[in-house]
């Protein structure tokens, strides 16, 4: 693999620019013979999920492919299931750059993008072009100029658009980029989210004559109580799944690092131990009713295991494919 002789130029480049280097590459070597560069070969190692077969439990979570651009690139790389996204409604440019920082010491990113994407329907266009044979998971949001009170008119839509050419579909209610999405995680709003997500999921399959499992996905950033909570609303709406986490706000772990006091949501080794906390009690209250799936710092083998051991089903990684490279997911799918 040529990451480690590349990652020293990418990490020179400010990290959005690095992203988006990287993205032209991917996109100009896929389905040509240089695929060849970044395709490996791994042991089958299927996992059957919200009642799909994966061909392993590792996948690439949200956030870098955002908009479906390089699905047969990361196929190619032996993801066993890609999630693209988020998407929203309508395109939407994101935050002010510079909104995305490398805390190298620490192996962590803080980003503030702000669900930047060129919205459903350019996405859904590059889903039908994708070769990809594995299970892809599409991540759906609100726009950020639509008012949280009718944020849940912003998913409906955005699952109406993906139903038909999604394997599952992550409902992101936990990135503390977009004002106010956090507060759908809780009580009433939480429940009447679900259970619209639910009628919609109800009518789309008897109009596609296929059932498409819903995930949602939630902050590391909650207390026992609001745990219990939403595992008991997942439950009561028979949700399919549920991802956890998304991207911290605590800086406990990286207070002093440059760049640790930039504001948005942080991911990586700092948020690692917070994620498998949160998956342990989560497990410990949905007790089987609902399969997790493990995100969050995960960057070796040890982590990915540890992820699994507090009760994942599947797992995702970013940050740690950013700092490691494709070599992360041959070692975790070799040896998992």
């Amino acid at each position: 693999m040529l990451y480690p002789i590349v990652r020293p130029a990418l990490f020179k480049l400010d990290p959005e620019r690095a992203h988006e280097l990287t993205f032209q590459q991917l996109r100009f070597i896929s389905g040509t013979p240089l695929e060849a560069l970044i395709r490996q070969r791994l042991p089958s190692r299927p996992v059957t999920c919200m009642g799909l077969r994966f061909d392993n439990a590792l996948g690439l979570a949200a956030g870098l492919d955002k908009n479906a651009e390089c699905i047969d690139a990361f196929g190619a790389m032996g993801f066993g299931f890609v999630e693209v996204g988020t998407v929203t409604p309508r395109a939407q440019a994101g935050n002010d750059k510079p909104r995305m920082f490398r805390l190298v010491e620490a192996e962590g990113i803080i980003n503030r993008m702000g669900f930047n994407n060129l919205g459903v329907d350019h996405l859904v266009e590059n889903v039908k072009k994708a070769r990809f044979k594995g299970i892809l998971g599409i991540n759906i949001g609100k726009n950020k100029d639509t008012a949280v009170e009718n944020g849940k008119e912003d998913y409906l839509i955005c699952m109406e658009k993906v139903y038909a050419d999604a394997g599952y579909i992550a409902i992101n209610i936990s990135s503390p980029n977009t004002p106010g999405l956090r507060t759908l995680q809780y009580g009433e709003a939480l429940d009447d989210l679900l259970a619209s997500v639910k009628a919609k999921q109800k009518e789309l399959e008897q109009r596609h004559l296929k059932y498409v499992p819903v995930a949602v996905k939630i902050a590391p950033d909650l207390s026992e109580e609001e745990l219990i909570q939403i595992a008991d609303s997942l439950v009561r709406h028979h949700i399919d799944g549920v991802i956890a986490t998304n991207t911290t706000l605590d800086r406990s772990l990286v207070s002093g690092l440059k760049h640790s006091s930039e504001s948005g949501g942080l991911s990586g080794r700092p948020v690692q131990s917070r994620s498998t906390a949160v998956i342990k009690r989560l497990a410990q209250e949905l007790n089987g009713a609902l399969p997790i799936i493990g995100v969050g710092g995960i960057d070796s083998l040890t982590a990915a295991r540890e992820k699994m051991a507090a009760g994942a089903s599947l797992i995702q990684i970013y940050s740690g494919f950013i700092y490691k490279g494709p070599g992360l997911i041959k070692d975790i799918v070799t040896h998992l």
